[in-house]
């Protein structure tokens, strides 16, 4: 057994200082392997949220005029204590949160990857000078910070969601306050302390939370927020994107998806299997950009289906601080109630469970590992993101119709497709509706490129260039010589 890290109670941290919230309200944190509180987090009254959204205002008039090479050092020392305390932050995850610990260290490593990227990418933040029409005069671009953002993070990465925004607002000279998710509290608060201990100035980094729709309608609304920034379930960011809009605030939503996975008939099998059904059961699933509908050639069906039944039933279920552990519970036992459903709708609508299928144990919130094979088009697994450890099979003739049922959905977030045809794959590069398309591996997201998806997952980038553009003003300006 992983020797376990304390766990800390959760305050709010306003002007870089932790607080409790006014009043003194709290909500229990459970541990999702054993269902048993570990923990208390805060929750932020109105008077709270005034006082957080004033040290914003405040924190973002020093931090736009901090140079970028200056706030790059920062953002750089913040990474750099995040890297070193990433095996204590990791054990915090895994209580909080469930998934393996290997997975939960690993995600506040490539934490200080993003923060660093970023660090880099706001010192290149040009502005450009415009040909004049008029030889006396200057045109330029300036890029500006926005403003204060307020960012809203969900629970299944609570280290990685944050700093994909966090970063790229911090590059570019906003402030930051970000209301993180309540299930998993400690860990953004280890991720925030990091910059408070790298120096950065008071009110420049905010942490909130209490009840989610009373922060988001206040925060949305208010004249400090500049700029929106969303993690969350479609339905959850079509409500406040259209709140931003009634504020004409700038908004980047990154939703849900229920990612289609093409194996053509020419594809690597033990290559397939391998890096979809790796990254299927990451985090048990409970993954934005996770593999759901497994779209596989009828050739190869069968043999897909067993190579997949074969390596799902190699996973380690367990806590995700025991030794050997691949696959950890579920985060909450909300979605223990959402698998049961799913799994009864496919079995009705004649679905075939190779492996698993079923809650495991009576403590926590352990479910197992599940492959399903002739899943019918009526299935909900099929039309609605499972969000947990679930792989759905379905046959197909030909690629045109396996692309057909891809782009079915309105859902566009990410796509995975496996073929030995260059051929194949440039049509699969040019047809699919997807923000993101990895062709012959996992997942792969890295800081530089874009992170976002199209159609109902979303709009706008959480990386690469283009998830600074989101966060600054271009000005222009004119300066005639008298």
């Amino acid at each position: 057994m992983t020797t376990t890290t304390s766990y800390p109670d959760t305050r709010l941290l306003i002007n870089n200082e932790w607080c409790d919230a006014e009043g003194g309200k709290t909500q229990d944190v459970v541990n999702p392997a054993t269902g048993k509180a570990i923990g208390k987090v805060a929750h932020a009254s109105i008077k709270d949220l005034d006082r957080a959204l004033a040290a914003a205002q405040a924190g973002f008039e020093k931090w736009r005029k901090t140079p970028a090479n200056e706030r790059a050092i920062i953002m750089r020392k913040a990474a750099g204590l995040l890297r070193e305390r990433a095996a204590d932050i990791g054990r915090i995850l895994t209580q909080e949160q469930g998934k393996p610990f290997v997975e939960a260290r690993g995600e506040a490593i490539a934490g200080a990857d993003i923060i660093e990227w970023f660090a880099d990418e706001g010192r290149r933040t040009y502005g450009r000078i415009i040909p004049s029409r008029n030889i006396n005069a200057q045109q330029l671009v300036i890029k500006e910070p926005v403003g204060p953002v307020a960012a809203f993070t969900p629970w299944n990465f609570p280290i990685n969601q944050i700093v994909r925004k966090l970063g790229a607002a911090l590059a570019s000279g906003c402030s930051f306050l970000v209301k993180a998710p309540e299930e998993t509290p400690a860990s953004p608060a280890a991720l925030l302390q990091c910059f408070v201990d790298a120096g950065i100035a008071p009110g420049v980094v905010g942490l909130v939370y209490g009840n989610p729709a009373e922060i988001s309608s206040y925060l949305i609304s208010h004249p400090i927020i500049r700029k929106v920034t969303f993690t969350g379930s479609t339905p959850v960011g079509k409500q406040l994107a259209a709140m931003a809009g009634q504020h004409m605030k700038r908004a980047t939503m990154e939703l849900g998806g229920h990612a289609p996975v093409i194996v053509a008939a020419d594809a690597d099998i033990a290559l397939a299997v391998k890096a979809a059904g790796a990254a299927k059961f990451r985090n048990a699933g409970q993954v934005c950009i996770s593999p759901t509908r497994f779209l596989v050639h009828n050739s190869i069906r069968a043999e897909f289906a067993k190579a997949m039944t074969a390596q799902t039933e190699k996973l380690k279920l367990g806590d995700g601080l025991a030794e050997g552990t691949t696959l950890g519970p579920l985060a909450n036992s909300r979605r223990i109630a959402a698998m049961d459903k799913i799994l009864a709708d496919a079995r009705a609508t004649g679905a075939k469970v190779l492996t698993g299928g079923e809650r495991v144990g009576s403590e926590g919130n352990f479910f197992a590992p599940t492959v399903l094979d002739e899943v019918s088009l009526q299935a909900d697994v099929f039309n609605n993101e499972p969000f947990g450890p679930i792989a759905a099979i379905r046959g197909f003739e030909t690629l045109d119709e396996a692309i057909a049922e891809a782009n079915r959905l309105p859902f566009g977030l990410a796509g995975y497709a496996f073929t030995q045809s260059i051929k194949n794959a440039h049509q699969l590069a040019q047809q699919m509706e997807v923000g993101m398309l990895w062709i012959n591996q996992p997942a792969a997201p890295t800081p530089e490129a874009p992170f976002g998806g199209v159609k109902d997952s979303g709009y706008g980038s959480e990386g690469g260039p283009e998830a600074m553009e989101a966060y600054l003003v271009a000005k222009s300006v004119s300066i005639m010589a008298v």
